[in-house]
């Protein structure tokens, strides 16, 4: 390496001459040849300036030996040969010289350098001319330096080379062991690392800690895993690049086993067999176990823990297992033989409590031997038979016998046969072999010898015997049958027909008939067998028949159970039965007759009367006459009625017409004296009694509630004579004074109720209100004496009290009220101008400069002054506005708040103020409270003077500057400017500090510029500090002082160096590249670029990895990283200065640092999941406490952290809820698998999804398939499930070979083999499996030969159903009774066709059995079996509604009925004797055997009543009259009958909104009929009245189910209503009416209610029968306001696209307003006839007098008619008829109420003129139509209705009905009250 580019402190000489001793030498020299001087100059190096020669070699190879390492060079002035030389000294010998020239030569080397010998040497070189003399020459310097390189691989110091470990250790330090390299630096430096031999080096690491390497055991040790490790510790050294020296160290790890691990079994047979006949102590099997502990071998005992203790042990030593019990292989306590052991096996350990064990299960098949006798379930067996039974008819066995055998045996030792001894042939069994268990029949072989006459009981013995031909076992049982009698005669009445009488109050016991039949046959089968077992019809459940003697009595009476009045005859039918009721039967008519007794009483045809009387009356309104009605007989005295009063507190008030029933009163009422509330009604109750005349005399009652009226006979009285009462003048409009109160003594209202006035005084000032009495100031009014002219403090009211009385009734009563005005504080104060103030800006504190000074008029002011700071301001010398968070002049002053006195409180400021205006305020304290505050302001103005009092401030807190060393005197450093605030500003600036400091510099002091004034260095002042100082021109004057900071810049002369921060850094491996993982910092003293450190890395160490930021020196990831790819990086850092300007021409300096960097795991790799590919194989018996398999995972992440380790779980797959998991000890990446539970009977293969999870946050899975086959063993036999056992089965004789008879079905719960069952014949004695075949796989059983009936009839025939399992197949039997049927066969026939019940719906398991079908006919030869006759349901049950058991013939429903959706059902049964499949049912072969049931659905009332709409809207002109019923409310119930009944009430208050003119309105509005859901008015409207109501209607069912509605009724005027009029006839358009307003709604977004439908009625009075008038009005939805005629139609314009369908449909021809009545043609001839008149009367005036006359009569006429349009429309035309049945039937007079007053035209009275006294047969009705939802009354006028009618969304349909008289009570009066005396009611046309 050339010494000319690199030089570095790192490795200094030993010895340096510096630079002045060269001098002296140099100087000695020259003295001493001072006389040569002339003739010759010495030669000298030539070096570039440096004093020493430096030379950086590497050693060993990298530095060849013979290399050149320098050339020298040296120069004589003289020219002469230069000789260069190398003084002798120790490690000269290296280096060789040797010239080349006369000025060179260059140096060699001639050894090699190993730096670890020496690593520096220092040489002197000589240089002469030849003319220095004899040892004389010139000298250098030179330094060789030797560089290091890796050639030291790194040693061990001595360690044990193995060292032991228990298994059970914990994790922790084993040893450390420490390697040296004699290398330098990186290469010095050891890195440790570990190996194992086995590659397993999971359970060890190694660290590197203060260059020693700290061996670790990182994981538990496993003996039985392994025991022996051998490591291998590598120690590298930490070269960065090149050759990289490794020293490795071998130990030896022993891993000492310790007590862990449970036993193993290592033999264990599973299964092995023993004959059930082996003596007691046979050994069986012998299990052994070893200790799972390797190292320790502990010794292992044994025992039987379940499974067999009571006939098996074993041997604790040896593991033998040997018998203690007989062993029985029939013992119901194993399973089929075979005995399942769990063998546990226990280690002796004297160190781990408990012990340690397992266990292993082993099964044990018991063979059989023939030990078993074939054995019967009864001891004896007692049955019986009919006598005429048929043959293989069985016998019924009695008193609980079971007719089973069985033999448990196995095979042919458990087979046996059965047969009859002792019978005589008249009886066989079936069947006649069984194997193991059989179920038995005996049947009639020979039906002749069975006779009821000759024989009544047969006693023969049944054998059961084994079939093995050696010593066969046998057993034989006794069988006793008795022969039972039939009965075949019916039962006779002595009467066809009883007809009996008895009285309706008959008691329980009273004998009503006596009835008696008789039957042929003999004893229980004849007439003494006979019992009545059944009486039906109307009333039978009241009467009690004697099952024995026939009598027939009462059972039950009273609660009208014979009620003459409902029923007065009574029609039974009487059962008789013989065989004691079980038999035959037989039936007879009886009819009973009623007769009357008195016990009904009399009832009134209402549930309550009412009447209303006035007071002081003597007399009814109307007369009150009560009826009531006696159901007894009539003409009898039980019918007779008297009626009397009996209750009542006023009852003797009144009196009654004991025949009649007409009420009266005795004498006039008083009002008040009846107690009430304040109603102008109080009712008073009475009871009446109606009684007969009967024996005993009967009565009932009713209530009678008379309503008194009152009349207003009290004036109102005030509570004082005189009020008093002082308000304060300022109280403002509408404030409350006082309250008068006045008591009126009448009892209701609205005589009771009182309204007041002002009467006179209030001059404005107040009002009253007219309800409450409350007086208050008038809204505007002053009650200020002050502004009163004249002023006045006292007012006199007269207030006035008025009653409710009409007219000259009404009373009234007035008082005085004194009001005092008392004055308040309400004046503001007034403040004096205050000017301006000059203040010295340093004033004393204290001095007062100002006193504010204010007045104010009110009496008693109480004046506080205050400064208001919004009002404020201030401002500087420069007019600049000073903001009071800049300074705070407003804390400056302090004003007193009761004198004004402004004091100053602290220095000013003139500088920072100078003008200050105060805004300063005075308040009146005394003001009211609640008033506004009295208060005045003005602004003072103070100007604050000058003084010298501030410093002067340089403009920066200190001066810094630099300047490079060496500047030239002069060159400028800085200037420096002081500022001073007074007015005071020239400055003088002066330096101060050291003088050795302030020569080098100069101030000018008039201006503060800085300058050089001698040479700097930086070497002795890096900096300058010196302080300058200013002073300004004032009077004293004030002066500041500033630090002056000078930096001398030097050169780069500087190395960085590291700070000692840490040299390890850790980083996740998922850090995203750029991520800073650490700052790196060095320092340079140097200044400027040769400070800045520039950093570097180097590349290949950093693999592309890192990158480090040059600036800063933070280091970050520039790409992924990988911990499982690599887990440390090694970097080494370089720091250096001056790098962009220095580095390419070597005047760059640098350091070196080597870090680490470790990259810390993260969890980014899933588990990966090692299954076994094969299906895993267990049996069902497996032990769920032993492991099935064991999985592993292994995981690339850290296994140290949780990210490596392993759990593992089931999340899936069939039957996963069956097993678990757990994880290994000590291996956390392996699971063994458990069973939760036993597996038996669980056998099949299993799919489990198992997931290996890790330990890390997030967690990463994987997922695999477990497959796990658990093997069946065979331990179930198959079972038949299909047909059932000894059932019989036809076949008829002519089926052809191969048909199938049946198809047997067996079921094995096992599978594979041990499941597939297999089906085949059995062979009999009789051969009659001949006949018969069956498939092997499918069962189906077919023909195998013709059959012929004649030759054998029935087949027995035993089914052998078997499986394959291994190794014993196990097999049940089915036994068959096949019968030959005749071809023409009797198929079952029920007696009638139809059958017809009731069922009630929502009742659950209705249920009825059907009737019986006919057994027999005349054709039927007799000799089939009695076979069972199944029903089955084949039509009309689609829906699954009901359920027919087969057998019982039991049809019940499925599921409860429901009326509403469907009321009858119609079935069809048919009967068959096939019980084993269900028919297909073909009308045309099969509807002999059926039965027709027809079911009728009884209502009960489950529904609520439903509104068809949840909104009825409807409206009602002004016009329209009192109790007129204008629209319907509609529900539907879809009950039905009396369930389905509706009641409608109005519930809740009827709301009004937005209404006027209904203020005095006491009573609703309107009323809703009970019965039909009519709403009627219930006032009368009147002109000026506005708004809508709204309430809620409710439906209820005569169970109190219920259903609400809102309703909304529009009042409106009559020219509100729009006419639409349509081409069509209004028949045409009433059944679309709904689909037109419906679609006008939602077009027009407003609710839209139909007020009439009528023919066209043309301008010219005649109607046109092709056009109908729609009329109808539109209400906003919004607001509920009715919409005007032009807001319709604009409506209808704007919309008229979306209309132009509707209008089509609808043939709409124009739309317009409702016209007004257009005068008829009889009134346009009236007009003629007087314009006729009139013109005569001009034109002939000799007849004027005549006109005259003519005009007079007319004038007559018209006022009759007047007078008849004047008269009140609540006139009775007929004689008692009422009031209301006028108002609610519509009169025929037009407009009566319209022309009712004075001023009305009657004119529009002329076209009725010849209608006035037609009856109602000649007056012509118009053709107008209505709707019928909405027009209640079809008989009105032609002129417009004066009432509205209904319309909601979408409308009601309901039906006309009569309206019936309203029966409410007090609102019914009262209203009727009003009507009759409004005799001048004005109904004026709006």
């Amino acid at each position: 390496m050339n010494a000319n580019q690199r030089s570095s402190p790192k490795f200094p000489p030993p010895v340096r001459l510096k630079r002045t001793q060269h001098r002296c030498i140099q100087l000695l020299w020259f003295l001493t040849c001072l006389q040569f001087a002339v003739s010759n100059r010495p030669p000298r190096f030539l070096i570039d300036g440096r004093s020493e020669i430096v030379v950086r070699l590497k050693e060993g190879p990298d530095t060849q030996v013979g290399s050149l390492i320098y050339r020298l060079r040296g120069v004589d002035p003289d020219g002469d040969t230069l000789t260069f030389g190398i003084k002798d000294q120790v490690g000269s010998d290296i280096l060789r010289l040797e010239a080349i020239s006369s000025n060179e030569a260059n140096i060699y080397l001639v050894k090699e350098l190993d730096r670890e010998v020496r690593d520096e040497y220092s040489f002197v070189l000589t240089l002469t001319d030849g003319q220095l003399g004899e040892g004389n020459f010139i000298t250098q310097s030179f330094l060789l330096l030797v560089e290091d390189v890796n050639d030291n691989e790194p040693v061990f110091k001595p360690y044990p080379s193995a060292i032991t470990v228990r298994e059970d250790a914990s994790p922790g330090v084993l040893l450390t062991v420490e390697a040296t390299d004699l290398d330098e630096g990186a290469y010095g430096q050891v890195l440790y690392h570990l190996q194992e031999l086995d590659g397993d080096t999971d359970n060890f690491a190694v660290q590197t800690v203060n260059g020693k390497g700290v061996i670790r055991l990182a994981n538990r040790l496993d003996y039985e895993r392994k025991s022996l490790y051998q490591l291998r510790v590598l120690a590298v050294d930490r070269a960065n690049q090149g050759r990289v020296n490794t020293g490795t160290a071998a130990i030896l790890v022993k891993v000492q086993d310790v007590e862990d691990q449970p036993p193993e079994f290592v033999v264990a047979s599973p299964v092995t067999r023993i004959s059930e006949d082996a003596t007691v102590g046979t050994s069986v099997l012998q299990v052994r176990a070893i200790d799972g502990d390797r190292g320790i071998n502990n010794r292992i005992s044994y025992s039987i823990i379940s499974g067999g203790e009571e006939h098996f042990d074993i041997d604790s030593s040896s593991g033998i297992v040997y018998t203690v019990n007989p062993l029985d292989r029939e013992d119901p306590n194993n399973s089929n033989g075979a005995y399942i052991l769990e063998i546990l096996a226990t280690e002796e350990s004297h160190v781990v409590s408990p012990l340690p064990s397992t266990t292993t299960e082993v099964t044990i098949i018991v063979t059989d031997v023939n030990d078993e006798i074939p054995r019967f379930r009864s001891e004896k067996y007692i049955g019986e038979v009919l006598e005429n039974a048929q043959q293989n008819t069985p016998i019924t066995f009695l008193q609980d016998a079971i007719p089973e055998v069985f033999d448990y045996d196995q095979g042919k030792n458990g087979t046996f046969e059965l047969y009859i001894v002792g019978d005589n042939g008249v009886f066989d069994v079936t069947p006649f072999k069984g194997i193991n268990e059989a179920s038995f029949l005996i049947r009639v072989n020979d039906p002749s010898l069975i006779d009821y006459e000759k024989v009544t009981v047969m006693n023969f013995s049944l054998v059961a015997k084994e079939v093995v031909t050696n010593n066969p076992k046998m057993s034989i049982v006794p069988i006793m049958v008795h022969i039972k009698d039939e009965n075949d005669n019916f039962p006779e009445f002595t009467e066809s027909l009883y007809t009996v009488s008895i009285p309706e109050n008959c008691g329980v016991g009273t004998t009503v008939a006596w009835v008696q039949a008789l039957d042929q046959d003999s004893d229980n089968y004849g007439t003494r067998g006979i019992r009545y077992t059944n009486l039906s019809g109307s009333i039978a459940h009241l009467l009690s028949l004697n099952s024995i003697s026939g009598v027939i009595t009462v059972k039950q009476a009273g609660d009208g159970s014979f009620d003459r009045e409902l029923v007065s005859r009574h029609y039974l039918t009487v059962e008789a039965r013989d065989d004691q009721g079980k038999g035959n039967r037989n039936t007879a008519q009886l009819v009973i007759n009623i007769l009357d007794v008195n016990d009904n009483a009399p009832m009134f045809l209402a549930n309550k009367y009412e009447a209303r009387l006035l007071e002081n009356e003597a007399q009814f309104e109307n007369p009150l006459v009560l009826e009531a009605r006696d159901m007894d007989l009539n003409g009898t005295k039980n019918s007779h009625i008297e009626y009397s009063i009996v209750g009542g507190d006023y009852k003797s008030n009144f009196t009654i017409d004991p025949n009649l029933g007409i009420v009266t009163p005795v004498g006039i009422l008083d009002f008040e004296q009846i107690p009430g509330d304040n109603s102008n009604i109080r009712p008073i109750h009475l009871t009446v009694r109606a009684k007969d005349f009967g024996e005993p005399p009967l009565s009932s009652t009713v209530p009678v509630t008379i309503y008194v009226q009152d009349v207003n006979d009290h004036a109102p009285l005030f509570q004082q004579m005189l009020y008093k009462r002082a308000i304060p003048e300022d109280m403002p409009g509408g404030t409350s004074v006082l309250e008068v109160k006045a008591r009126d003594a009448d009892g209701s209202a609205p005589n009771n109720r009182i309204v007041y006035r002002i009467q006179r005084g209030a001059s404005d000032k107040f009002v009253i209100d007219s309800r409450s009495g409350l007086v208050s100031v008038a809204n505007g009014s002053s009650l200020d004496p002050d502004r009163t002219d004249p002023k006045s403090d006292r007012y006199t009211l007269t207030v006035v009290a008025l009653d409710g009385g009409i007219g000259e009734h009404q009373l009234s009563a007035a008082v005085l009220v004194n009001i005092t005005i008392v004055d308040v504080n309400n004046k503001p104060p007034a403040l004096a101008e205050p000017g301006t103030v000059s203040v010295l800006e340093n004033t004393q504190v204290g001095t007062i400069i100002y006193q504010a000074i204010a007045n104010d008029p009110d009496e008693q002011p109480v004046l506080r002054y205050a400064i208001d700071a919004a009002g404020s301001s201030a401002r500087n010398e420069d007019g600049v506005p000073v903001p009071l968070a800049e300074y705070d002049y407003m804390a400056l002053w302090d004003l007193n708040a009761v004198d004004g006195t402004l004091r100053v409180v602290r220095l000013l400021d003139r500088e920072k103020v100078e003008m200050i205006k105060l805004m300063i305020t005075v308040e009146d304290m005394a003001a009211i409270d609640g008033s506004p505050r009295q208060t005045a302001s003005a602004t003072l103005s103070i100007l604050v003077l000058d003084e010298n009092d501030n410093n002067p401030k340089f403009r920066k807190p200190f001066y810094k500057t630099s300047i490079t060393e060496n500047s030239k005197n002069g060159a400028n450093i800085d200037r420096v400017i002081a500022d001073d605030a007074d007015k005071n500003r020239t400055m003088a600036y002066y330096l101060e500090g050291p003088q050795e400091l302030t020569s080098l510099v100069h101030l000018d002091s008039s201006t503060g510029e800085i300058v050089v004034a001698n040479r700097i260095d930086h070497e002795v002042y890096p900096w300058i500090n010196l302080t300058v100082k200013a002073v300004d021109s004032g009077v004293p004057p004030r002066y500041a002082v500033v630090d002056l900071f000078i930096q001398v810049l030097d050169e780069n002369d500087n190395n960085p160096i590291f700070d000692s921060s840490a040299f390890e850094y850790r980083v996740l491996e998922d850090v995203d590249p750029g991520t800073t993982i650490a700052n790196i910092l060095a320092r340079d003293a140097d200044s400027g670029e040769y400070g800045k450190i520039t950093y570097l890395l180097d590349r290949v160490s950093t693999q592309g990895k890192f990158l480090i930021n040059a600036d800063t020196g933070a280091l970050t990831v520039s790409d992924w990283l990988d911990r499982e790819s690599q887990a440390t990086y090694n970097l080494v850092v370089e720091a250096w200065d001056n790098y962009q300007f220095g580095y390419l021409s070597g005047e760059s300096r640098n350091a070196f640092k080597q870090i680490v960097v470790h990259v810390e795991d993260v969890n980014d790799n899933p588990p990966v999941l090692s299954l076994p590919e094969d299906c895993t194989t267990i049996t069902e018996f497996h032990n769920h406490r032993e492991p099935i398999v064991s999985v592993s995972a292994s995981d690339a992440d850290d296994n140290s952290t949780p990210n490596g380790r392993v759990q593992f779980h089931l999340v899936g797959g069939k039957g996963h809820e069956l097993f678990r998991f757990e994880q290994v000890g000590g291996d956390a990446n392996t699971g063994r698998l458990y069973a939760r539970q036993s597996l038996k009977d669980r056998f099949g293969n299993y799919t489990l999804a198992v997931e290996a999870r890790d330990l890390g946050v997030p967690a990463n899975a994987a997922r695999g398939d477990l497959r796990l086959c658990v093997t069946d063993y065979n331990d179930h036999a198959p079972m038949f499930v299909h047909p059932p056992q000894n059932v019989t089965i036809k076949v008829p004789e002519n089926a052809t070979v191969g048909t199938v008879v049946v198809s047997v079905r067996a079921i094995d719960a096992d599978v594979g083999a041990n499941g597939a069952v297999r089906y085949r014949v059995r062979r009999d004695a009789a051969g009659a499996w001949r006949a018969f075949a069956v498939h092997a796989a499918s069962g189906a059983l077919r023909t195998a030969r013709p059959l012929d009936r004649d030759l054998q009839t029935t087949y027995q025939l035993r089914i052998e159903a078997y499986d394959l399992g291994l190794p014993t197949p196990l097999s049940s039997d089915l036994d068959l009774t096949i019968y030959v049927q005749n071809v023409d066969n009797y198929r079952p026939r029920f007696p009638y066709k139809k059958f017809y019940l009731n069922i009630t719906e929502n009742v659950e398991d209705s249920g009825v059995y059907l009737p019986s079908v006919i057994e027999r006919d005349e054709i039927d030869r007799g000799d089939e079996p009695v076979l069972p006759v199944c029903y089955y349901i084949v039509e009309g049950n689609k829906d699954a509604m009901f359920e027919l058991d087969r057998n019982s013939h039991r049809l019940s429903t499925s599921k409860p009925l429901d009326r509403e959706q469907k009321s009858a059902y119609a079935l069809t049964v048919l009967a068959t004797e096939d019980c084993i499949t269900t028919p297909k049912y073909k009308e045309s072969e099969d509807a002999i055997s059926t039965l027709q049931v027809h079911i009728q659905v009884n209502d009960v009332n489950d529904n609520s009543p439903k509104f068809v709409n949840k909104i009825f809207t409807g409206g009602i002109t002004t016009e329209a009259d009192f109790g007129i019923e204008f629209m319907h409310v509609k529900a539907i119930d879809i009950d039905e009958g009396i369930n389905a009944k509706i009641s409608y009430y109005l519930i809740g208050d009827v709301k009004e909104t937005l209404t006027e003119g209904l203020e005095n309105l006491a009573v609703s509005p309107f009323l809703v009929n009970v019965e039909t859901g009519a709403v009627s008015l219930n006032f009368d409207p009147q002109k000026g009245m506005k708004g809508y109501f709204d309430f809620k209607v409710l439906a209820n069912d005569t169970d109190g189910n219920a259903d609400e509605a809102h309703v909304f009724i529009y009042l409106l005027r009559e020219d509100q209503r729009v006419r639409f009029i349509l081409r069509a006839h209004p028949s045409e358009i009433r059944e679309k009416i709904n689909v037109f307003r419906e679609q006008l709604a939602r077009v027009t977004d407003s609710v839209v209610n139909v007020d009439d439908l009528r023919v066209h009625e043309n301008k010219d009075g005649s109607v046109d029968n092709t056009k109908t008038d729609l009329y109808l009005h539109l209400v906003n939805g919004q607001d509920h306001s009715v919409l005007e005629v032009e807001q319709v139609l604009k409506l209808v314009d704007k919309n008229i696209e979306q209309l132009d369908d509707l209008f089509k449909e609808f043939n709409v021809l124009d739309t317009a307003g409702a016209e007004r009545g257009e005068p008829r043609a009889e009134a346009l001839a009236g007009a003629r006839a007087a314009y006729w008149l009139a013109s005569a009367a001009l034109l002939l005036a000799a007849l004027l007098l005549a006109a005259l006359a003519a005009c007079l009569a007319q004038r007559a006429d018209y006022l009759r008619k007047l007078k008849a349009a004047t008269a009140t429309a609540y006139c009775s035309p007929t004689p008692g008829e009422s009031d209301m049945t006028i108002r609610s039937s519509g009169g025929r007079v037009p407009n009566t109420n319209k022309h009712s007053t004075k001023g009305s035209n009657p004119i529009w009275l002329h076209a009725y003129e010849n209608d006035w006294y037609k009856s109602d047969d000649q007056i012509s009705h118009s053709e107008r139509d209505s709707l019928d939802e909405n027009a209640v009354d079809q008989d009105l006028s032609n002129e417009k209705p004066y009432f509205i009618t209904t319309a909601a969304f979408p409308s009601i349909q309901s039906n006309e009905t009569d309206t019936e008289t309203n029966q409410g009570n007090y609102d019914f009066y009262q209203q009727l009250e009003q009507m009759k005396n409004a005799k001048n009611m004005e109904t004026t046309e709006l």
